[in-house]
């Protein structure tokens, strides 16, 4: 080729192997280049002659449909002249013979997305295939918004794909496996498209922060046609049942193909895709779950619990509800929004509970400001404080004369927000992080930090008001002037427990106790009811299973522990017919004759299932089969119906649904599945069995692929 001829690109080399080792993105199941921002990479430039002087050469980055550089979307970088463009960065590394290597470092805070390379040499431009480069928030970054100092955490919070939901009710939390799966295919489309979906402005891309409350948004399909569908009616034909899905992978790539919201999610599902969703994107973020988590609708900072006389809780009085446990998430940034003090972990919340500005979406609170009590910063600080501070109060519904009195029974100021969980860094562990959203209970930190919260909150006065018209005088009313409630003190010192006295098994009898305690001289007459009912984790009631009502009589520092006892038939109907997990609801009411004090106390407690155990090697080598086994033997005293096992394991199995029948009492399932492992490193293998009589089992074994 003559000296004389137009310079043109003839390839260019993205390096893959190389960069995506160097930005941490070598996971990404795609063709393209994957880069984080504020980070070089490399590309090599093949030429049809060798580079001159006078040459112009020019790498041109374009994000979205028509980009130009008078809008920030086109960046146009020239090694020998302008080497900063809207700071972003080249530079020439070596040139050797038509071949120029050249280093790029796009800008720490450039809109994140998909960019389009094409090389410009004088007139011509020439368009390399899979010339589409993904760019994502960079926590390795000091100057990325999402900077993240330790390395264990960014293991954990940005490249971990799996992981655990913490479920169940605070009296006992129990782990379910998820496959995130930020890696797999179609996943970073699914989130790009998101993106796209947003119609986030170009400088709002830049911001963490807007982007994932755009992102805890288009997760929930209310407003938008985004990813899922939340249903929490029962009734899950036309969909899949939200205890069916072990993990976003199967989610976010059918939402890809088909554009259309997937049936059904519930709270763990919404938590589980977005953390899938800002992982994807570079955001560290990990899934947080509240157990008896507050659903304040009136922004109150109180919840009230309906009882009737038998203890029962009703259902239909109340908009406001607590749930045996709800998860959210928590994503990592600086807010360069706010005042100083608030960077850190920030909540958001897919799961469409109210609208935020309009639209079913929720945060990013930083922590630190529900915390502190600063409830009023962006965004949605109220809801999430209250999620975690309320007060509970209960109310007794009695009949009087044919009319509904209402007469408060006890408030319980410490029950909300317990056990706040998340997975501990780098270990299949729990960590409690309770302390990083309230200060202890009872301190002076925490008195100061809810004055200043109701200080930004008008709490009503204290009647009950879920029954949608005012109060007459009919009604027992109560306080007006609402003071920061106090905890139920009594002159007895009289305190309940409630206990099971046998492992909950589906198909037995359940066995349980209400102790009743006193702790001050004289002798006290006490009036118990005590009820027991299936409930959802949402709280809502599914069916009364029975009631007990005693006097007991009780000398100075004593106890009593009385038993209440459902059989089988009582329950195992209304067990199997429903298509969610249920909790069982222990209610109990206290009133002592002597002095008139009451006490309320309610416990939640989850059954217990046998175990399924997977039988595998410990290592297995990169594209060789091993075998992969499941035995689960049904231990209950009741038949398993329709049982279907759901396995799926990352780099090594799709997941599958194997459909198993019904498995009797006494008899053993068992199944093989064949694997083939398609990357290296410790990958693991998540099961879940679930049948008409029980939704919850699941485990995981995990294995090395050298």
């Amino acid at each position: 080729v003559s000296p004389g001829t137009s310079l043109k690109a003839t390839g260019v080399d993205f390096l893959k192997s190389q960069n995506t080792r160097e930005h941490h993105t070598d996971g990404y199941n795609t063709k393209n280049l994957v880069v984080r921002r504020g980070q070089p990479f490399q590309v090599q430039v093949s030429l049809n002659r060798e580079l001159k002087a006078a040459d112009k050469l020019s790498l041109r980055f374009g994000i979205g449909e028509n980009p130009m550089k008078i809008r920030g979307s086109m960046m146009s970088l020239k090694p020998e002249r302008e080497q900063d463009f809207n700071g972003w960065k080249i530079s020439m590394v070596k040139k050797n013979g038509k071949e120029c290597l050249l280093s790029v470092t796009t800008s720490p805070n450039a809109p994140v997305g998909k960019y389009t390379l094409n090389v410009k040499t004088g007139t011509n431009i020439y368009k390399p295939e899979n010339g589409v480069i993904y760019l994502l928030f960079n926590p390795w970054c000091k100057d990325d918004a999402v900077f993240m100092a330790d390395e264990a955490q960014r293991k954990e919070y940005v490249l971990n794909d799996t992981g655990y939901i913490y479920v169940g009710s605070a009296y006992n939390i129990y782990d379910r496996p998820w496959n995130f799966g930020q890696f797999e295919e179609f996943v970073l489309d699914a989130c790009m498209y998101l993106l796209d979906k947003s119609k986030l402005s170009l400088a709002n891309r830049r911001d963490p922060a807007h982007v994932s409350r755009a992102m805890s948004a288009l997760v929930n399909a209310n407003d938008d046609s985004g990813v899922l569908l939340g249903n929490w009616s029962g009734n899950y034909s036309g969909g899949t049942a939200p205890m069916e899905w072990i993990g976003s992978v199967t989610i976010l790539q059918k939402y890809y193909k088909t554009k259309k919201p997937i049936s059904y999610g519930q709270c763990w599902v919404f938590a589980g895709v977005l953390n899938t969703v800002m992982r994807c994107l570079g955001v560290p973020s990990r899934c947080v779950s509240t157990f008896n988590s507050a659903h304040d609708t009136e922004e109150n900072l109180r919840v009230d619990v309906y009882l009737n006389e038998s203890g029962e809780k009703l259902n239909w009085m109340s908009l406001d509800s607590v749930w045996n446990f709800h998860v959210w998430n928590d994503v990592w940034m600086k807010r360069t929004d706010l005042p100083d003090g608030f960077d850190g972990w920030q909540a958001i919340d897919s799961t469409p509970q109210e609208q935020s500005q309009g639209v079913f979406q929720c945060g990013p609170c930083p922590v630190k400001a529900v915390r502190e009590g600063d409830v009023y910063l962006p965004h949605d600080g109220k809801f999430v404080y209250a999620e975690v501070n309320a007060d509970k109060v209960y109310w007794l519904v009695k009949k009087v004369n044919g009319k509904d009195k209402y007469i408060r029974l006890s408030t319980e100021t410490q029950d909300i927000g317990r056990n706040i969980s998340t997975k501990a860094v780098g270990k299949n562990k729990r960590e409690d992080i309770t302390l990083q959203y309230k200060y202890r209970e009872g301190s002076k930190e925490e008195r100061k930090a809810m004055e200043r919260a109701y200080s930004f909150i008008r709490p009503s006065g204290l009647v009950p008001r879920s029954t949608g018209y005012a109060m007459t005088s009919d009604h027992n009313m109560v306080v007006n002037n609402p003071v920061v409630l106090q905890e139920t003190a009594t002159k007895t010192g009289l305190k309940l427990e409630i206990t099971n006295t046998e492992a909950l098994h589906p198909g037995n009898p359940l066995e349980l106790a209400i102790t009743v305690k006193t702790s001050t001289p004289g002798s006290w007459t006490i009036d118990l009811a005590g009820s027991c009912q299936l409930q959802y984790y949402t709280g809502k009631v599914q069916a009364n299973l029975g009631t007990i009502k005693e006097t007991i009589r009780l000398e100075g520092k004593s106890e009593r522990q009385i038993p209440l006892k459902i059989a089988p038939d009582a329950y195992m109907k209304a067990f199997a017919s429903l298509d969610d997990e249920v909790l069982v609801l222990v209610t109990a009411i206290a009133e002592v004759k002597e002095t008139n004090d009451k006490l309320t106390k309610e416990t939640s407690m989850r059954f217990e299932y046998p175990p399924i155990t997977i039988q595998m090697p410990e290592t297995a080598k990169l594209h060789e089969e091993f075998s992969c086994a499941f035995t689960f033997k049904n231990k209950l005293n009741v038949a398993l119906e329709n049982c279907k096992l759901l396995v799926e394991g990352l780099g090594i199995f799709k997941m599958t649904t194997f459909d198993q029948g019904d498995i009797m009492p006494g008899k053993i399932m068992k199944s093989e599945v064949i694997c083939t492992p398609t990357r290296l490193g410790e990958k693991k293998i998540v099961a879940k069995l679930t049948s008409n009589q029980i939704k919850g089992i699941s485990t995981e074994k995990a294995i090395t692929i050298t």
